[in-house]
């Protein structure tokens, strides 16, 4: 499903260069779910938005499927994002002038796979039936997570990345999204690489790895 080869990268700063990724290599099953773990700063996010090609490498190369995004343009890339991954961050990013379930549906319209049953379903199981016809301000943090979640899972992309995405709620609502999370990727073929600083989030993926010295080392399997 992924495949991050030798990926190095860094950013120019007053001193010279900033090194933060050091030849990562990293490894995703089709089907499978990852926990990419490492104290602040250690690069999680940018190594999570270089997969999603939100930024470019230095060096190295990254496989998702049939694409090789370090030889796709930006036009290419807009497209891949559209249509081959799910993105969910710990600040929601909803569309604000959208009622909830057209905040569901925008992605999965993009990419062409807009699925009314299969929207449907995720509505029933996320528990958002009642809150269609609201806007993300009228909603909970945890509401407008879940939606963030089905917006996401709507297309039913290959890969879905996700960078924190209980970090900003609390430990109750935070236990309650991830379950929810981890259930709807059991009826969908959808591989996940999560970013988190939590223990205890990570148990509950097949796989986790550690991001030190700008290197990553397998922290064993569930």
């Amino acid at each position: 499903m992924l495949e991050v080869h030798g990926v190095f990268k860094s950013y120019a700063t007053a001193q010279g260069p900033l090194p933060v990724l050091q030849g990562v290599d990293l490894t995703l099953r089709p089907g499978s779910s990852l926990a990419l773990m490492g104290e602040s700063g250690s690069g999680k996010s940018t190594l999570l938005h270089l997969i999603a090609g939100l930024d470019r490498i230095d060096r190295g190369s990254i496989h998702c499927g049939e694409h090789r995004l370090e030889q796709m343009n930006e036009g290419q890339l807009a497209h891949w994002r559209r249509t081959q991954i799910g993105l969910v961050f710990q600040q929601f990013n909803l569309i604000g002038s959208l009622r909830v379930e057209d905040n569901l549906a925008i992605q999965a319209r993009l990419a062409g796979r807009h699925d009314p049953r299969w929207q449907a379903h995720l509505v029933r199981r996320l528990g958002l039936g009642e809150l269609l016809r609201r806007y993300p301000e009228q909603l909970s943090g945890g509401q407008q997570q879940r939606v963030a979640l089905g917006r996401a899972l709507a297309s039913r992309p290959p890969l879905l990345l996700a960078d924190e995405p209980t970090g900003s709620l609390d430990e109750s609502t935070g236990a309650e999204v991830l379950q929810l999370l981890l259930e709807l990727l059991d009826d969908s073929p959808t591989s996940l690489l999560m970013v988190t600083h939590s223990p205890g989030v990570a148990a509950r993926l097949a796989e986790k790895a550690l991001l030190s010295g700008g290197r990553l080392a397998c922290a064993g399997e569930r």
